[in-house]
């Protein structure tokens, strides 16, 4: 029997400075078979024009660097939780960073997962592929505050 497809299909907001790393996530996408925009900020400051701009539901969720030029992504995660309308929003942190550090402040900040890019092309679109599925869920999207991660590098 035919299972409806139920994924979610509103826009995902990525927000990535590296052009490669976004034509990666739309490489992604493209092999997940995700019908959902991708939508490109090249940084903080363009993202939070993009989504304060927009209704809150909007958005599907957003794809974080957490090294951005100007603001950075813990700061730009750190000011969309405060922020009352679009607060809740599911952000997934994906990031080279291998610093516990810098996870334990983004979970703290309220991410909604937090993902270490892989270094060899194919792993790091597999876990892309993983990241899609999961936030394209209706499951996923009722769930904004709950941290999910994936095995990164060491």
């Amino acid at each position: 029997m035919h299972k409806p497809d139920r994924r979610d299909r509103r826009p995902i907001l990525v927000v990535e400075d590296t052009d490669d790393d976004y034509e990666t996530a739309v490489e992604a996408a493209r092999r997940a078979q995700v019908e959902n925009p991708l939508v490109h900020a090249a940084d903080a400051g363009i993202a939070a024009a993009l989504l304060y701009a927009a209704p809150a539901d909007t958005f599907a969720f957003v794809l974080l660097d957490c090294n951005l030029p100007g603001v950075d992504g813990l700061e730009f995660l750190s000011e969309l939780r405060r922020h009352l309308i679009h607060g809740k929003l599911p952000v997934v942190i994906f990031t080279s960073s291998v610093n516990p550090c810098e996870r334990v402040a983004f979970e703290a900040a309220g991410a909604s997962a937090y993902h270490v890019k892989e270094l060899q092309f194919d792993r790091c679109l597999i876990t892309l592929q993983g990241i899609f599925d999961e936030w394209l869920t209706p499951a996923a999207s009722l769930e904004a505050a709950t941290v999910v991660s994936l095995p990164g590098r060491p």
